[in-house]
């Protein structure tokens, strides 16, 4: 009889062991998939004046959250708006396209990504001007108040984010 219990404990605690060796496998298949998803954005041509600085801090802090980017320098990217489309209010120093979309701007790299996730149907999203203390325009810990702005291929805008400091 003492065999069998300790048979039968033996045989729950070899399943209990299993079940916590696939846990532990699923959880780690989870993570790389994730940071394989995370990693499979689309690469962000940015085409920006040659000379500016803040385009390269904006290019910085996309690839410091995984996102490839290939930096265009042209000394006319007044131009380049008006061929993609970005309404006049809406401009800023740099103009960047990834996957059909237009990012006009210091636009942070999570507004970046919903738009990929969501698809909404507009042209493209936008920080216009450039406010301290959006990405590529840091200065310590001034921050100023942005609004993220989609626009369609009419030059109809509405507020796609906030961010108030």
């Amino acid at each position: 009889m003492m065999m069998k219990i300790i048979h039968f404990r033996m045989h729950q605690y070899i399943k209990l062991m299993i079940a916590g060796w696939v846990a532990i496998v699923a959880v780690v298949l989870l993570t790389i998939t994730s940071a394989e998803a995370a990693s499979a954005l689309p690469e962000i041509t940015v085409y920006r004046d040659p000379s500016c600085s803040c385009c390269e801090g904006w290019m910085e802090h996309l690839e410091a959250h995984g996102v490839q980017t290939n930096s265009v320098p042209t000394p006319d990217v007044d131009t380049l708006k008006q061929q993609y489309g970005v309404p006049d209010g809406l401009t800023s120093c740099h103009t960047a396209i990834v996957d059909g979309y237009i990012i006009e701007g210091h636009v942070p790299v999570e507004e970046i990504k919903r738009l990929l996730a969501e698809q909404p149907t507009v042209r493209g999203i936008t920080v216009p001007g450039m406010p301290v203390g959006t990405p590529g325009m840091e200065s310590g810990d001034e921050r100023e108040s942005f609004t993220v702005f989609s626009f369609d291929n009419q030059g109809n805008s509405e507020v796609f984010n906030h961010y108030s400091f």
